[in-house]
């Protein structure tokens, strides 16, 4: 399986209850076949008028580093029908030496969609390209970062009813279903093609399987997982570190979302912080400082539309901020989760 990993980096170079809401202060490809979903795959939304999910416990702090609040989550973005369907966190993994932050996102409140660029996939035009749009802009809750570039990212892409870049066997995949529930999981055995998948977005394999970290995340072989920016520098002359800006993104038994990002994260530390928070399968997304982030929207106004001056960062470090996804030189990759339409 590490044998499907590339070294190729994503780009190097900067181009327990519900809490209180926050206020803002062996590689081949595939075609695409028909099967069934395979058993143990996430419990789907049919029913848009599904109950929230419960909310995720709080998370027990494993660092000496920690601080009081971490892993106690704290609501972010629009309430969606009054209820929040967004927490986030932050927390520093065993061995970190700085708080990584975690969100946690209600897929029966929120509806996932996959955004695609002309970097990455490249082959376009598409529908849902940067910027967001006015359409779309009034029901966005949660936007983060993709993969790597497809050359680097050693799997496929689909959106939009066509196979962008062949779809690999084995590795991890985020798909996204016309209902707009997300999966992750090994591509041809925990998620497969069937008539309801509009997206797959492939890098690398698996992170977390069975709710643990695989072996290729506990591994020595750090550089597996994508040429990282040096401590201080992303110049190609400047070797790479392991502890470097790291993303990923899971599911949980329930079909929740989780999402972590962090400034000096090793796989393994990221794999623990998706596991952490719940996460049963889980796959890295983009790494290094320019490419990581995800942003929630709160305007002021109930179902007004989203925009950069009432999205808030994750980690107020990373580079990528609210005006990203509404900017339209944005040439990669992102996915979107959007409020559902009210119950009833």
């Amino acid at each position: 399986m590490v044998a499907l990993l590339l070294a190729g980096c994503s780009g190097t170079t900067a181009s327990t209850g519900r809490a209180t809401p926050r206020t803002h202060d062996p590689r081949s490809t595939t075609t695409v076949t028909t099967a069934s979903v395979p058993p143990g795959t996430n419990r789907r939304a049919d029913d848009k008028t599904a109950a929230p999910l419960p909310a995720p416990a709080a998370l027990s702090p494993t660092s000496a580093l920690s601080v009081p609040g971490q892993g106690e989550w704290l609501a972010a973005g629009r309430p969606v029908d009054g209820v929040p369907a967004v927490y986030e966190t932050t927390l520093t993994p065993p061995g970190g030496s700085e708080p990584a932050g975690i969100a946690w996102m209600d897929t029966h409140l929120l509806s996932a969609r996959l955004y695609s660029g002309s970097a990455s996939p490249g082959g376009g035009p598409y529908r849902y390209s940067a910027p967001i749009g006015p359409a779309e802009a009034p029901t966005l809750e949660v936007a983060f970062n993709g993969g790597f570039m497809m050359d680097s990212a050693g799997g496929g892409y689909l959106t939009e009813g066509r196979v962008v870049v062949p779809l690999v066997i084995g590795a991890a995949s985020l798909v996204i279903r016309s209902d707009g529930t997300v999966d992750v999981g090994a591509w041809g055995s925990d998620v497969v093609m069937s008539p309801d998948v509009v997206a797959v977005r492939q890098n690398l394999v698996p992170l977390v399987e069975a709710g643990r970290p695989t072996p290729p995340a506990s591994g020595p072989d750090w550089q597996a997982w994508g040429n990282t920016c040096g401590a201080a520098s992303c110049a190609h002359s400047v070797p790479g570190v392991e502890q470097q800006w790291r993303s990923g993104v899971g599911v949980t038994t329930d079909g929740a979302v989780v999402y972590a990002t962090g400034p000096a994260l090793t796989p393994l530390q990221l794999a623990l912080l998706l596991s952490d928070a719940g996460a049963v399968r889980a796959m890295e997304l983009d790494i290094n400082p320019s490419w990581t982030v995800l942003v929630t929207y709160d305007p002021v106004v109930p179902g007004a539309a989203a925009a950069p001056d009432n999205g808030t960062r994750l980690l107020a470090g990373t580079v990528q901020g609210p005006a990203t996804f509404f900017e339209p030189w944005w040439a990669r990759d992102f996915v979107t989760l959007s409020a559902r339409p009210p119950a009833g």
